[in-house]
């Protein structure tokens, strides 16, 4: 099963910022979101994760996805494997061995969250990804507070994740190195605000 968009619509704080937002993927498939800050992506992805209602529009496949937004989304009491233990057993999947692993945490598993730098967390944070089960990952600028060589890691998550038949949508303005995945611009699919003589605007709710 993947993941469908069908002619969504999204808002922040009331102000529509999206519309006619449509695409699909498939397992193996990636798609990155492009455009400017404040254009609506962390606001779309949402939506998308079901953390928020759409103004209109539907998206399918949505109870399969595991987002990972700005925040780390980790305890700070717990040590790093006792983080991942945590998530892996509210999703009922994953293999916290393989995550420390994978997101070179192995040699800080026994540490408490509050003492590791911004990098760490960040690393911890993306590996709560693998102890989901989930296949469809929805990333929010994933890539913060990472240096170099954890961006290269976290690529390779990703590629490795796409060839076992997982999918990605991604807001990022960097390159992660993935040739395979699409494109989408939502610089045209900017939401047109009311005019100030349209029906139901500002000026008419005081007639």
């Amino acid at each position: 099963m993947g993941l469908r968009v069908c002619d969504l619509a999204v808002a922040r704080g009331g102000v529509p910022l999206l519309e006619g937002v449509n695409f699909a993927l498939a397992p193996g498939q990636a798609l990155v979101l492009r455009g400017p800050n404040g254009c609506g992506k962390t606001t779309l992805l949402r939506v998308v994760a079901g953390l928020q209602p759409a103004l209109s529009g539907t998206v399918e496949g949505g109870e399969a996805v595991a987002y990972a937004a700005h925040a780390d989304g980790i305890k700070a009491t717990l040590s790093v494997a006792e983080n991942l233990s945590f998530w892996g057993a509210v999703y009922g999947a994953g293999d916290v061995k393989a995550a420390l692993e994978r997101m070179n945490l192995r040699a800080l598993s026994g540490r408490a969250a509050a003492t590791l730098s911004a990098g760490q967390k960040r690393r911890l944070g993306l590996a709560r990804l693998l102890v989901t089960g989930r296949p469809v990952w929805v990333l929010d600028e994933p890539t913060v507070s990472l240096d170099a060589a954890s961006v290269a890691l976290f690529a390779d998550l990703v590629r490795g994740h796409l060839a076992a038949g997982g999918m990605a949508l991604i807001a990022t303005h960097i390159d992660l190195g993935l040739p395979e995945a699409q494109e989408l611009d939502l610089r045209a699919h900017k939401a047109r605000l009311p005019e100030p003589g349209d029906a139901g605007g500002f000026d008419e709710a005081f007639l």
